[in-house]
């Protein structure tokens, strides 16, 4: 698999994702109000759009190793999520609204610089890890389902 094909299946990946967890989270929020709704949103988006993915650039995948080919696009997404994940902690929407749902579900009033910056790496580390093995699956199933052209 060539780096164009991993940089085009990262970004369908990446970008399918971040709509269909948008889609996902306007359906959820009436049902779960809490960061429940997040959540769920965010599994059911990353594995449903990562297995379409796997299909789609299955034959691509098939060319070499499907393990390496699979990781390689799933370890430049988790890249890209860290980054996304940065920006949107440090920009100005995003930090309030962060920090408003960290003190609805727990007891922050007394935390300090360093406790809300090692939570918040916390909680971007398990959001990237948990993308990771969702997309892995997601990528390694969908391309499990088409078969190789025969020749």
């Amino acid at each position: 698999m060539k780096f164009s094909d991993v940089v085009i299946a990262t970004a369908s990946l990446d970008l399918f994702g971040l709509i269909l967890y948008a889609i996902l989270l306007v359906a959820f929020v009436p049902l779960k109000p809490n960061t429940t709704s997040d959540w769920l949103s965010y599994i059911i988006s990353y594995l449903v759009v990562s297995f379409v993915v796997g299909y789609v650039f299955a034959l691509k995948i098939q060319e070499e190793s499907r393990i390496r080919a699979v990781l390689s696009i799933t370890v430049l997404s988790s890249f890209l999520a860290i980054f996304f994940f940065a920006i949107w902690i440090a920009s100005p929407f995003g930090s309030p609204w962060f920090k408003d749902s960290l003190s609805t579900s727990l007891n922050t009033s007394g935390w300090t610089d360093y406790q809300w910056s090692a939570y918040t790496a916390l909680l971007v580390s398990l959001d990237v890890i948990i993308g990771f093995v969702l997309s892995f699956i997601g990528l390694y199933a969908g391309s499990l389902l088409r078969k190789p052209k025969k020749t």
